[in-house]
């Protein structure tokens, strides 16, 4: 079994409407050991039993343009010692960076996405380093083959535009169900934005988006990925300050869970 590291990544200079993601690895840590749960995953495997879990803590981002080249280097770290990179998020620009490092370990990459909106952005007021842009970096700078997003329900002209540009594949969310995803033998990088979610499950994000999907669905998703080989991940977009009660920091950690047995395969 592969060994997961677990890197956390505490940033959100690059959100463009509320900061508070910075906050979220800590959050997600807790309620991933927290005893109000058990280690078990269903894809398989427990944390500590068949899911080796190793935390390196969080990088030391000082929100500035050097962060790049910390989390790649972080990642780029993982993958050498053959481990699985699994980043903990920080806003959705922190995919780019890691990104880079699988996609030099992995060539022929693809990607899963789960999220409201395809951050497909050529800029977002001014910043091509925004929080709703990596994936167009990454398309651009040829880091995936195959780009398939899930959750999808805020295209707007400018993002359909990128969709036809890079050949996105979408699977939004009117008529969803989780057989539409089509199969992805890998490498696969799975990136998991949290306001993918409806907000009825996932409060405490900064961009409350209805129509979502259920956390049963997501963990459907990925279930379908049983059989794929997957080589990194992430989860993004929690912020704590507007979660009730702690629900989204543990459906953060539910899906980071599953992504570690995914990982671990």
């Amino acid at each position: 079994m592969t060994v997961v590291c677990l890197i956390g990544a505490p940033t959100d200079c690059n959100s463009s409407y509320l900061r508070g993601p910075a906050k979220a690895p800590a959050h997600i840590r807790a309620a991933l050991h927290s005893d109000s749960g058990n280690p078990a995953s269903e894809l398989g495997g427990e944390l500590g039993s068949g899911i080796e879990l190793r935390d390196m803590g969080d990088l030391p981002l000082t929100e500035s343009a050097a962060d790049d080249a910390l989390i790649e280097a972080a990642v780029t770290r993982a993958l050498s010692a053959g481990e699985a990179p699994l980043l903990l998020g920080g806003d959705h620009s922190v995919t780019l960076p890691s990104m880079r490092a699988v996609a030099r370990a992995f060539p022929q990459l693809s990607i899963l996405h789960i999220d409201a909106h395809p951050d497909l952005y050529h800029g977002l007021l001014g910043n091509p380093r925004s929080h709703a842009s990596p994936f167009a970096r990454i398309m651009e700078e040829h880091l995936a083959q195959r780009l398939v997003q899930v959750g999808i329900r805020t295209l707007n002209a400018h993002q359909r535009a990128q969709v036809e540009r890079f050949g996105v594949e979408i699977v939004g969310m009117r008529g969803f169900s989780p057989a539409l995803v089509p199969p992805l033998p890998g490498p696969v990088y799975v990136s998991v934005d949290l306001d993918g979610l409806d907000p009825a499950f996932a409060p405490g994000v900064s961009h409350h988006e209805p129509g979502g999907l259920t956390v049963r669905e997501v963990i459907d998703v990925l279930a379908r990925l049983a059989d794929s080989r997957v080589v990194g991940a992430d989860v993004v977009e929690l912020n704590p300050d507007r979660d009730l009660n702690g629900v989204t920091a543990v459906v953060a950690a539910k899906i980071a869970k599953e992504l570690a047995a995914l990982l671990a395969r």
